[in-house]
């Protein structure tokens, strides 16, 4: 199975599972580092907690065990995105407008790469953001990742 369809595969599982719970799935990612990892992100209103993790780690292992749809060894982890979770979804740009993120792009615009301010939205898959009252919109295949910005 290639690596996009296990992570289809697991999607579709992990919302099963948390259909009548109050937690989301953010994102799923199968990816090899020294191992394969099979990362599950997950979140919900006021924060995850291990209690979280571990339920759903438990129901998505017994399955992909009952499965068995990857060939390799891997590593699960069921996990909250964090603070600064990216944003994948169009959910996650209307949840998150209004908040402060920081976006890459691909290629300098206007000289840059880096921008950080605040989320109005997604419009015909431009990504809108107010940088110091300046409205800038970028079409979502130019941005290499968006995330919620943290300030210290």
């Amino acid at each position: 199975m290639a690596r996009e369809q296990i992570e289809e595969l697991v999607e579709k599982l992990a919302n099963d599972i948390i259909a009548e719970t109050a937690l989301e799935l953010v994102d799923v990612e199968y990816i090899k580092e020294r191992e394969w990892y099979l990362r599950v992100f997950l979140d919900k209103e006021g924060g995850m907690d291990i209690e979280d993790c571990q339920w759903v780690s438990e129901r998505l292992e017994a399955k992909l065990d009952e499965l068995d749809p990857i060939s390799d060894s891997y590593y699960l982890e069921v996990s909250s995105p964090g603070l600064d979770r990216p944003l994948k979804k169009e959910r996650d740009f209307v949840r998150h407008a209004g908040d402060k993120v920081e976006l890459h792009t691909f290629a300098p615009l206007d000289g840059k790469k880096d921008f950080v301010g605040v989320l109005k939205g997604l419009v015909d898959n431009e990504i809108q953001v107010d940088i110091d009252g300046n409205e800038l919109s970028i079409p979502r295949e130019k941005v290499a990742q968006i995330r919620l910005y943290l300030e210290f």
